[in-house]
C-alpha cells in the first residue's frame, strides 16, 4: 500500500489486504453500534477487530482496543491498521499504540462509515 495523506480515496484504491481491514473495521462499528470500529493486521496476516470500549471504569478507542487484542494474542508486530470513525484525524494516542507494536512506518488508514478513505498516515 502506498502511504499518502490523500483524502477521498475509495477503499478499492487500497490493496486487497488493506481493503479487508477497512471492511472489518466498518463491520465492527456497524454491528456494535459504536462510534468507531478498527482492525489491525499482524506480521503473520492475522487480523484483530474491535469497537470502542465505553465502560464507566474503562474507556478505549477502537484502535487501541484492536492493538491490545493483537498484543494479548501474541502478535510481535503490525503490518497495517484501519479505523472507521467520524473523526477528521487519527488521535495521537491511537497512533502511539500502533507505533509501539508496529513501528513508526506502520500505515494507519482512516475511513468514513461508508468506507471512503480519508487519509493514510504512518504511525510515527
Amino acid at each position: 500500500m502506498t502511504q499518502s495523506t490523500g483524502a477521498g480515496q475509495e477503499a478499492a484504491d487500497l490493496g486487497p489486504e488493506d481493503r479487508k481491514i477497512v471492511t472489518l473495521a466498518r463491520s465492527a462499528r456497524a454491528r456494535n453500534a459504536v462510534p468507531e470500529g478498527a482492525a489491525v493486521r499482524d506480521e503473520t496476516g492475522r487480523t484483530y477487530v474491535a469497537g470502542t470500549v465505553a465502560l464507566d471504569s474503562l474507556r478505549l478507542s477502537a484502535l487501541r482496543t484492536a492493538v491490545a487484542m493483537a498484543v494479548a494474542s501474541g502478535a510481535a508486530s503490525l503490518e497495517a491498521a484501519a479505523v472507521v470513525s467520524g473523526a477528521g484525524a487519527v488521535a495521537e494516542e491511537d497512533l502511539a499504540a500502533v507505533r509501539d507494536l508496529g513501528g513508526a512506518a506502520t500505515p494507519v488508514i482512516l475511513a468514513a462509515a461508508d468506507g471512503t478513505v480519508r487519509s493514510v498516515v504512518a504511525a510515527g
